[in-house]
């Protein structure tokens, strides 16, 4: 794998994990009792985000080495993925 598509994939990774934490650990105005002026009561207190990117970082990491190492030590093949799919009709 490219450098190039090696930062690809972790950027991919790392926003797909991103969209999974943000909601975590979520206050809304409404269930603090403190909704501005001009806000959605649905708006968060304190988001922290960035708490969560420096999180969505050390998750992206760990899952991307895992799949890079795949990948790099051919743990799973394109043979083996074309095995599991449906019979060649050609």
């Amino acid at each position: 794998m490219s450098v190039t598509s090696a930062l690809v994939f972790f950027a991919v990774i790392w926003a797909l994990v991103f969209y999974m934490v943000m909601p975590l650990g979520q206050t809304s105005q409404s269930e603090a009792g403190e909704v501005e002026p001009g806000t959605p009561a649905s708006a968060p207190v304190n988001a922290r985000v960035g708490r969560k990117a420096l999180i969505t970082t050390a998750i992206a990491a760990a899952v991307f080495a895992v799949i890079l190492g795949v990948i790099e030590f051919e743990v799973i093949t394109m043979a083996d993925l074309e095995a599991l799919g449906p019979p060649n009709t050609r």
